[in-house]
């Protein structure tokens, strides 16, 4: 994070701090801050963070002391086009409902809560890795003009600025716009997906490895869609990492 960066987000907290009080904007019974994104230590217990076992593919987490790398029933049967994805946390509880607030309620202050629990678990794997871009998973033209904002830019920003692997939102494009896929079956989301993202003219992505970001995974309809089409535009690797994973 630059210098303007760091200054930037201290007058968003100072200025949160103003407008909200210092409390739990979940429970409302605990005292919470803007640095901790109004979430109390009580919330925060009901994290439950993806730990191994988990599928070496899509990161689906499982029961047990699996000591080998596996690839999970879901994995074998789809045809998905990213090498591997990783969530931090699972999509249940607090978390859910703090990801559901900062996206259709417009409750920015979560931001410094959903991008800890990205960076806490994204920041060592990546950081002993080499990628050259970090990509977010773009929203039509139509939905970001109505919701204002993408939260996965947003978390990807944050994960850029710790890792110091170069934000890229211009190379991927949403061509389509998109029924929503809370109630579609993983068939139907797959369907859903088919050609909805494409990647700019004149983007050079030979022999690029890449690391898509998002909010929540759940099937990997969505971010399969993103690998193909940069994987079609020759990068040779890409991989996902989510705030959380829906079970």
């Amino acid at each position: 994070m630059t210098l303007a960066d760091g200054k930037r987000q201290s007058w968003l907290n100072a200025g949160l701090g103003l407008l909200y009080p210092e409390i739990c904007q979940l429970c409302h019974k605990q005292r919470a801050i803007a640095r901790d994104g109004f979430v109390c230590s009580q919330c925060w217990s009901h994290v439950r963070f993806i730990r191994a076992p988990f599928c070496e593919r899509c990161g689906l987490p499982f029961d047990g002391n699996l000591t080998t790398k596996f690839e999970c029933t879901n994995c074998r049967e789809m045809e998905l086009h990213f090498s591997s994805a990783r969530s931090a946390v699972v999509a249940k509880t607090v978390v859910l409902e703090a990801i559901h607030r900062f996206k259709y309620s417009h409750a920015l202050w979560f931001e410094n809560f959903l991008a800890d629990l990205l960076l806490r678990e994204a920041v060592p794997v990546l950081k002993n890795e080499s990628w050259d871009f970090i990509v977010p998973v773009p929203l039509h033209p139509l939905k970001q003009r109505e919701r204002e904002f993408n939260q996965a830019e947003i978390l990807a920003r944050h994960l850029a600025d710790k890792t110091s692997i170069p934000l890229n939102n211009k190379i991927l494009r949403r061509i389509a716009p998109t029924a929503t896929q809370t109630l579609l079956s993983r068939e139907q989301r797959a369907t859903n997906m088919h050609g909805a993202f494409a990647v700019r003219d004149r983007v050079q992505l030979a022999g690029k490895k890449i690391v898509v970001v998002d909010d929540v995974f759940t099937t990997g309809a969505t971010t399969s869609a993103c690998a193909r089409a940069l994987r079609d535009a020759g990068a040779t690797d890409v991989c996902v990492w989510t705030v959380a994973r829906g079970l």
